[in-house]
C-alpha cells in the first residue's frame, strides 16, 4: 500500500474512533476513489503517491465545483458542508502556491517560450508544456492557464 493511501487509511480508522462524521466520510469517499482508479482498466494496480495526490486533487476540485454550486442555489448549508470537506482533503495535498509565485513562473516560462520563438497568444501551449510540469499538484489547472493568458494576451 502507498504511503499517501496508508495515512488515508489510518486517519479515517482515528475519525471513526473519535466519531468525526465529516472526516470519516469524507475520507471514506476519498478511498473509494482511489480503489475506483486503482481496479479501472484491464488490471487491478497499485497507484503511487503522485497518482493517490491526483486523486486526492480531484476529489478536492469536485467539492469547491460543489460548493460553488450549492451557494449560488441558495443552500448554504449544504455549500459549508462541502466546503469543509474541502478542507479536509486540502490537508493531504502540496501548499498551493500564491499568486505572485505563480505568476513568476509564468513569466519566466514566457521568457523561456519567447527565446524558443514562440510569441502571442498561439504561444499558449508552448508555455503551458514548461509551467505544467514546475506546478503540478501546487496549482489548479484553470488558475494557471488563466496567469498564462493574462501575459500572453496582456
Amino acid at each position: 500500500m502507498t504511503t499517501l493511501k496508508s495515512k488515508l487509511q489510518e486517519d479515517l480508522n482515528a475519525a471513526i474512533k473519535e466519531r468525526d462524521e465529516l472526516r470519516s466520510s469524507t475520507l471514506r469517499l476519498t478511498l473509494a476513489a482511489i480503489t475506483k482508479e486503482e481496479v479501472a482498466g484491464k488490471e487491478k494496480r497499485e497507484l503511487s503517491d503522485d497518482e493517490v495526490q491526483k486523486v486526492i486533487t480531484r476529489e478536492a476540485k469536485k467539492r469547491r465545483e460543489a460548493a460553488e454550486a450549492f451557494a449560488q442555489g441558495g443552500r448554504p448549508e449544504q455549500s459549508e458542508r462541502e466546503k469543509a470537506e474541502g478542507e479536509v482533503l486540502a490537508r493531504y495535498l502540496p501548499k498551493q502556491l500564491s499568486d505572485e509565485e505563480l505568476d513568476a513562473i509564468v513569466a519566466q516560462a514566457v521568457e523561456e517560450a519567447k527565446a524558443a520563438g514562440a510569441e502571442g497568444p498561439r504561444a499558449m501551449g508552448a508555455v503551458m508544456k514548461i509551467v505544467n510540469p514546475k506546478v503540478a499538484g501546487q496549482a489548479e489547472g484553470g488558475r494557471v492557464a488563466a496567469a498564462v493568458k493574462k501575459l500572453l494576451v496582456g
